[in-house]
């Protein structure tokens, strides 16, 4: 039965390439990215002919790229004589494993999950074995690395009741592609109870906790963000970073800003979008508005007249929520799932955030229940809620401090998880 699921499903994918092939033009023309290395999304890359066995990281996207950076270190300090190559899906994903990882780790786009894809990609880069960060379950790529002996880990592996029920529609392929790993490494006991519900087997399955709270920032930051608001705005003013914006919530933001500007008019206003083709959109947007707005990417001072400043540049968020007195983590005003909120909570900011943040549940909502974060609903209460945070410091304070213990009682997946891999995998 299961080899029939495989063949309809490789039937379907197969089918419905011309339709992802022309997704991926319009993507490419509102982002040129998309067109550049096109031939890897069918499997050819470079033969790789490294002194050094392989191992394999696959990370979707941007923000499974950050959550890999502790497991990566570790990986480079406990098998130094292993050549690390990262896959991603998207040119975001590339462009931040070349922005961490340099040189020292090799990027590839992963192939589409048809056989003959990933047949010619595992060809060219015979890894010893493969790590699949979080939820990227394909079947075809789980199936042909078990044919080649090729052990394959999903690493902080999580899955939402909103997706089960979609798994459990196939769930006789899902059994089958589960059963095929060598090991899942859950973020959490519930993660692990849903990976068993959908038939994982349970000596594989092990919970090890978040790698992202894992999160290492390096210690000068702080110093850097002080010479970055020296340099680019008046240090006296109150600053609000709303951070990994998705459409439509720049403009409950911006209203929200209205009101927040009544009783706080020299508020600056940093907006982060999540996506790069939508910058332009964004800095247009805030103009129509009425606000008086600054690109990052024009290195100008922000004059006290300046009301929102786009940041269109990648790879700086870091920095500009270390400048932030309160940081708004956007993707939740809508259903998109929500964003890591430990990016700000280990630079001890107050934190924000919508009431869609199901795509990390467990962290938001320990957070929100230790009153590290504050959740809001709508326009008023994003208005409301940081009106209150600029009126009391010490409760911004206290929120930071809350947040940094949070983090600090939570670490350790890493070393769980390179531990596993040493039992079960090399």
């Amino acid at each position: 039965m299961s080899l029939i699921l495989i063949f309809f499903y490789t039937l379907l994918f197969t089918l419905a390439l011309p339709i992802i092939l022309l997704r991926l033009i319009w993507q490419g023309l509102r982002s040129p990215a998309y067109f550049k290395r096109l031939h890897e999304r069918f499997g050819y890359v470079p033969v790789l002919n490294f002194d050094k066995s392989v191992i394999w990281i696959h990370a979707v996207s941007v923000g499974e790229v950050e959550a890999s950076r502790p497991l990566i270190k570790l990986l480079q300090n406990e098998f130094p004589k292993y050549q690390l190559i990262m896959t991603t899906m998207t040119p975001t994903g590339s462009e931040r494993v070349k922005l961490l990882f340099s040189d020292v780790v090799r990027h590839s786009y992963l192939p589409y999950d048809v056989p003959f894809a990933i047949k010619r990609f595992i060809a060219a880069i015979h890894p010893q074995f493969g790590v699949i960060m979080e939820t990227e379950i394909w079947p075809n790529l789980i199936s042909i690395c078990t044919k080649n002996d090729i052990k394959i880990i999903l690493a902080n592996a999580r899955i939402s009741e909103r997706s089960i029920k979609g798994y459990q529609c196939i769930s006789t392929l899902t059994h089958r592609t589960l059963q095929s790993l060598t090991l899942i490494a859950a973020q959490s006991e519930q993660d692990r109870q849903y990976f068993l519900q959908l038939g994982a087997d349970s000596k594989k399955v092990h919970t090890i906790g978040n790698l992202k709270y894992e999160i290492d920032w390096p210690s000068s930051i702080m110093k850097i963000s002080k010479q970055v608001v020296s340099a680019m705005w008046d240090i006296s003013r109150p600053v609000l970073i709303a951070a990994s914006t998705h459409e439509g919530e720049e403009k409950i933001i911006l209203n929200a800003l209205f009101l927040i500007r009544i009783k706080y008019p020299d508020l600056l206003l940093i907006i982060a979008p999540r996506n790069p083709e939508r910058f332009d959109r964004v800095a247009a947007l805030s103009k129509r508005m009425g606000f008086k707005m600054l690109r990052r990417s024009e290195h100008q001072y922000c004059m006290n007249d300046i009301n929102v400043l786009v940041v269109d540049s990648m790879g700086e968020l870091p920095l500009f929520y270390a400048t932030s007195d309160i940081a708004f983590v956007g993707g939740s005003l809508f259903p998109h799932g929500g964003h890591n909120l430990l990016e700000p909570a280990a630079l001890g900011r107050a934190i924000i955030t919508g009431p869609y943040y199901f795509n990390f549940n467990e962290i938001t909502r320990q957070f929100i229940q230790a009153e590290a974060a504050v959740e809001v609903i709508d326009i008023h209460g994003l208005a409301t809620t940081v009106i209150d945070l600029l009126h009391n410091p010490s409760k911004r304070a206290a929120m930071g401090r809350t947040s940094l213990r949070l983090i600090v009682n939570s670490q350790g997946a890493g070393i769980r998880l390179i531990n596993l891999i040493k039992l079960h995998v090399l």
